[in-house]
């Protein structure tokens, strides 16, 4: 796919983070050539960008040099985090500011990866190391599988030199100072750049979060990423005639167990989202009543005849009674109520309750009918 490459840094008073990622990546195979660019920074690193890359053409020089596409940076490619009263903060100093930053960088976060076509490069190289924690936690919660994130390391000598920043194609001779005032002359041709690919846990495609700031998009992932955990497994054994959560067994008529587990074919065999791993919050396995009668019919009635020893007498006398007849609506109503009070009956742990019972949603102006469960932890046999 071809992608829209947005570069995102976190940056301080060390601008070269920025062109030397850019140039990294532009000596990859393939090379990743930067279609939007965004730092954010104080009002402090602004002024240190914009007076060496922009006002110095550090960045124009790297573009020409190796010939890379134009790269556009403006004023919207300064993401500056402000105070309560919307002056912009010139470093970050204290838990309240590092607060700020922190729903600064996940709110930018959060926003781009709402796009499918774009692909985000971060840089943790740049800033406070604060900053880079939120960037790296940010994208864990809103990455996708192709978003990257990365860590530029650069020739010791080379990392805290004022004058380097990127590999130029001639050697050069460039100062620096060691440690005791020593100064010493380098060659650009000994510098190497690295870019190293972060391996981090995407939850992006698995978690579905609403939260406003960090702190509270945190919380709100652990619950969902605990909930998920424990959620035990639901067994429907046709064979036998029972239905299992975890190890409790739940003991209904088989009515019950062939419109429960009608339901839940409805989530793992008629998925409307099968690029999907996790449910989470996805409802669209969701259907009107008469959705289930008209395609679930002929499942429901093998389901029945299975609960009595695979018998067709059984499955024919199900088809027959309910696939013409009106009442099938209020049948299924019926006995989802007398469903549901088993399964509270049974289940000791309130917090699992609403991922077992059958849920009612309300959506484009209809009544729907699921179970919330993870299609993940669904099991279905006859034997």
């Amino acid at each position: 796919m071809n992608y829209k490459e947005t570069l995102i840094f976190v940056a301080g008073t060390t601008p070269q983070i920025i062109t030397e990622t850019i140039y990294a990546l532009s000596q990859r195979v393939p090379p990743v050539y930067p279609d939007e660019l965004f730092i954010i920074t104080t009002s402090t690193g602004r002024k240190r960008i914009e007076d060496t890359l922009l006002k110095q053409c550090v960045l124009k020089n790297l573009v020409r040099e190796y010939s890379l596409p134009d790269i556009s940076f403006t004023e919207d490619s300064f993401i500056i985090v402000r105070d309560e009263t919307g002056r912009e903060i010139g470093d970050i100093k204290d838990e309240s500011e590092n607060e700020i930053m922190g729903d600064l960088i996940t709110s930018l976060i959060q926003r781009l990866t709402v796009d499918k076509g774009t692909r985000l490069h971060c840089s943790l190289a740049g800033g406070r190391k604060t900053m880079s924690f939120y960037l790296g936690a940010a994208l864990q919660l809103f990455g996708r599988p192709w978003d990257k994130l990365y860590h530029v390391l650069v020739t010791p000598e080379f990392e805290t030199n004022q004058d380097f920043f990127y590999k130029p194609k001639k050697n050069r001779l460039i100062e620096c100072r060691l440690p005791g005032g020593v100064t010493k002359r380098l060659n650009t041709k000994d510098a190497e750049i690295y870019l190293t690919d972060l391996p981090f846990i995407r939850l992006g495609n698995r978690i579905s979060l609403h939260g406003k700031g960090f702190t509270d998009l945190v919380a709100e992932g652990q619950r969902e990423i605990d909930m998920a955990v424990i959620q035990p497994d639901v067994r429907v054994n046709l064979t036998r005639g029972e239905v299992n959560i975890g190890n409790i067994v739940i003991r209904i008529p088989p009515v019950q167990i062939v419109i429960y587990t009608a339901f839940l074919r409805q989530k793992v065999d008629n998925c409307e989202q099968p690029d999907r791993q996790y449910c989470a919050e996805c409802t669209d396995c969701y259907k009107p009543l008469l959705h289930l009668k008209r395609h679930s019919i002929k499942t429901m009635s093998a389901d029945y005849g299975s609960l009595y020893g695979n018998s067709m007498a059984k499955a024919c006398e199900w088809h027959d009674k309910w696939s013409g007849d009106p009442a099938f609506d209020g049948m299924i109503r019926q006995n989802m109520s007398k469903i549901n009070k088993a399964i509270r009956n049974n289940i000791g742990d309130s917090a699992l309750l609403p991922y077992y019972i059958i849920a009612v949603s309300k959506k484009y102006g209809d009544t729907r009918y699921g179970i919330r469960v993870d299609k993940g932890k669904v099991r279905i046999g006859r034997t």
